[in-house]
């Protein structure tokens, strides 16, 4: 970001470990009382929020009110009603809680940010704006753009809440592995796997009244346009679900599957082995921070379990946000390591057995039953197990024209059809699988060169091949029965009430 100042690293409150808030833009004007503004984005939650807790706890040291403003952009990289649906419903609790809790409005806006948070500054006159962070480039640059447009009396304060150890605090340069940044990691722990303070009230309350905003029209308007790829039904937004599926007294991960995750999450026949969190932490509705506290905390019930789920939570989520933000081609050929680039390009024009187009694979059109399995668990369901994605995207690079085009498709049909889409974890998990990111060079064949080849055979020594693709004809007839039924059962509303 050229036009940002370099990250300052101190604190102007003392709630907050050193570093979690770097400076993006410091008010050059006189010093005026205005208000505190937090433009929520990545982490759209109220409790553990580290953003939030620092724009309330700026607000009371200035004796000013603070508001929480929220840009809905239109159809983000992408995103559909199964993303943007999931989304909203999140948000209109978060707006309820907010005012009947802690008595703070919520602002949304539609359109580009970059008109939307200025205009909204200069029209309340906010002195502070408060930003979590993201280190996707269409966010950096709108974060660039914002602070080239804003008053010079507002400063602006960057937050990191979605990670454990702050991105910038983590590491100064792009990590290769997880091996390189595991080590800073787990020696800054102590200081930032912390509990977090009580988020304090508002000393001074917000004058002009907060805008209407009516959530149920603004969800069938993105449920209609997104209506390609429709929402999922096995997870249900918002906070309290969130909290329910990480500690839940039913079917809680921390509270009743917990034990068997170390051997389960490697398994596509046992979806339940997994934490089910991906798409709460995705969307910011969990705080990571909160899911290690609690998964801490049990340790000396199930200590592997746990440290492997601390792995997975911490190192490897964190090390997607270190490379997306110090590898601006984090979704491109370009951004993968020299060797990998060579190897891959050297390897480009080998002989294909099939070459399938980005709308066979869209559709399941292959030759390979497991494969064609992976995608309508995708498509129908949302989520794709994790073991799968690898196998997934390896096959795509090995079915297409050469790794530019095997990345592209990769990366759409993960962001079109995942809930989770649109992530660094997805980015980074596309581009280990196709260019060898946080990887080695491995023995040298057709097509992969050195990148780490998977095939059939070797996913049928791990698991039930036919007990899997079994599993998702089941799952995927499950999910059509109940939308013929659902559709059924509008239409003959529609013909009662006409």
């Amino acid at each position: 970001m050229a036009s940002v100042s370099s990250p300052t690293n101190k604190l102007s409150s003392s709630v907050q470990p050193p570093g979690r808030m770097r400076v993006l833009k410091e008010r050059s004007g006189p010093s005026e009382d205005g208000p505190v503004v937090y433009w929520m984005f990545r982490d759209q939650r109220i409790r553990d929020n580290w953003a939030l807790i620092h724009a309330v706890d700026e607000a009371n040291r200035a004796g000013v009110p603070v508001a929480v403003a929220f840009n809905l952009f239109d159809q983000f990289l992408g995103a559909k009603a199964r993303q943007l649906g999931f989304m909203l419903r999140g948000l209109k609790q978060l707006q309820l809680d907010l005012q009947e809790s802690l008595q703070i409005p919520f602002f949304l806006f539609q359109g580009e940010a970059e008109e939307t948070i200025p205009d909204f500054l200069r029209e309340c006159r906010a002195s502070l704006l408060v930003t979590d962070f993201s280190p996707l480039r269409k966010v950096q640059r709108c974060k660039e753009e914002i602070c080239k447009r804003v008053s010079d009396l507002v400063t602006i304060h960057e937050v990191d809440t979605h990670n454990v150890v702050p991105t910038w605090v983590a590491s100064e340069k792009l990590e290769y592995s997880a091996r390189t940044l595991r080590g800073k990691i787990n020696k800054m722990l102590p200081e930032y796997l912390i509990d977090f303070p009580t988020l304090q009230t508002p000393s001074r309350k917000w004058a002009a009244t907060s805008r209407l905003i009516d959530w149920d029209d603004l969800i069938a308007d993105v449920l209609r346009k997104g209506a390609e790829v429709p929402e999922i039904e096995w997870c249900e937004p918002g906070e309290k679900a969130a909290m329910e599926v990480l500690m839940g007294s039913k079917n809680g991960f921390l509270t009743k599957r917990l034990k068997g995750y170390s051997a389960d999450r490697n398994n596509p026949l046992k979806p339940k082995g997994l934490s089910g969190l991906s798409p709460y932490l995705h969307f910011g509705q969990i705080s990571a921070q909160r899911c290690a506290l609690e998964a801490r905390r049990v340790r000396k019930l199930f200590p592997q379990a746990v440290d492997t789920f601390l792995e997975e939570l911490i190192v490897r989520r964190e090390l997607a946000d270190n490379f997306c933000f110090y590898q601006h081609h984090y979704d491109s050929l370009q951004g993968a390591w020299e060797w990998a680039r060579k190897t891959l390009m050297d390897h480009a024009s080998d002989e294909r057995e099939h070459i399938y187009t980005r709308e066979q694979l869209e559709k399941a059109k292959t030759a390979d039953p497991l494969w064609n399995a992976s995608q309508l668990e995708m498509v129908y369901y949302g989520k794709m197990h994790g073991f799968m994605r690898m196998y997934w995207a390896k096959k795509i690079l090995e079915w297409t024209r050469g790794p530019e085009e095997a990345l592209e498709i990769s990366i759409y049909l993960n962001d079109k059809y995942e809930i989770d889409g649109r992530d660094p974890s997805g980015y980074v998990g596309c581009m280990w699988s196709i260019c060898g990111i946080h990887d080695q060079g491995w023995r040298e064949r057709p097509i992969f060169g050195k990148i780490r080849y998977m095939n059939y055979a070797g996913c049928k020594r791990k698991f039930d091949v036919d007990g899997y693709i079994s599993y998702v004809k089941r799952l995927v007839g499950e999910i059509k029965k109940r939308k013929s039924e659902s559709l059924l059962s509008q239409k003959a509303k529609e013909l009662r009430s006409s």
